[in-house]
């Protein structure tokens, strides 16, 4: 790795934030000399220092591209613009009547997911696993965007990965939400069929950006920033938000479902 480059990099990007070494230290964890040390590529930098660094200064991928044996899975040309659109979004609406949303999936989960596609090899799944969780970290940026998660029921109750999987997801939802940017909603099972019942979808806006919408297939997904279509999502995603449990209704309805694994 051109620990030069990178050290670079990290400072450029320290010094636009606004912050001086003490202060990313403080926020990464570590102390004001290692930032140091990696600022000057003295010390080789690790993949969690990474990634907590990209996740606090707003980056995406430009430190994470210089370590070694690290490869970041190519999206699909349909899905390329959606990660873009994130990036820069202040509020992120999003709705998954089946699956956790996956800016709040576990590793585990997200693997688990993962390997059903059909084909699906070692090295694609983890590559895929880690492109996500990449896309995870603009919750954890300095100012993080607006996230409000609606989520079906059975997205508790479908045990991908088995029991513990679905114990630390739970776990990570109810973390997730104590998050003063992130809201998670729970849409109970016994609302019956809703308008969003056929398939997930997420609506992104930005300062200086169309409001963009992505629209999940069982095949492939649609990303577009057209008004009309833009139009009818927001529809759904309020006509779906009305059957939702409050916050406070929703948490407890996740530490009740999470009981359930452990008595399993």
């Amino acid at each position: 790795m051109p620990a030069e480059v990178y050290g670079e990099i990290l400072r450029k990007a320290r010094e636009a934030a606004g912050l001086s070494q003490a202060a990313l230290g403080e926020l990464l964890s570590c102390s004001e000399s290692l930032v140091g040390l990696i600022e000057r590529g003295k010390r080789r930098p690790s993949k969690g220092f990474t990634l907590a660094a990209e996740a606090a200064l707003g980056l995406n991928g430009e430190l994470y591209g210089l370590l070694p044996n690290t490869t970041v899975m190519s999206t699909p040309t349909w899905f390329s613009e959606w990660p873009k659109v994130e990036e820069k979004a202040h509020t992120i609406r999003t709705w998954q009547p089946l699956v956790v949303p996956g800016l709040l999936q576990t590793a585990c989960y997200a693997r688990a997911m993962l390997s059903a596609a059909p084909g699906a090899t070692k090295q694609w799944i983890e590559d895929a696993v880690e492109t996500r969780l990449r896309r995870q970290a603009i919750l954890g940026r300095v100012v993080p965007p607006s996230y409000w998660a609606l989520i079906d029921e059975c997205a508790l109750i479908r045990p991908v990965g088995g029991k513990e999987v679905m114990r630390e997801q739970l776990a990570h939802l109810l973390k997730a939400a104590e998050q003063p940017n992130i809201c998670i909603q729970i849409v109970p099972l016994d609302v019956g069929a809703t308008a969003g019942v056929l398939g997930g979808f997420a609506l992104a806006k930005g300062d200086g950006i169309p409001e963009h919408v992505y629209v999940e297939d069982v095949v492939r997904g649609t990303v577009s920033p057209r008004e009309e279509m833009v139009r009818q999502v927001n529809l759904l995603y309020d006509a779906i938000h009305k059957w939702a449990h409050p916050v406070h209704v929703s948490r407890r309805l996740i530490r009740e479902v999470a009981a359930r694994y452990e008595d399993r």
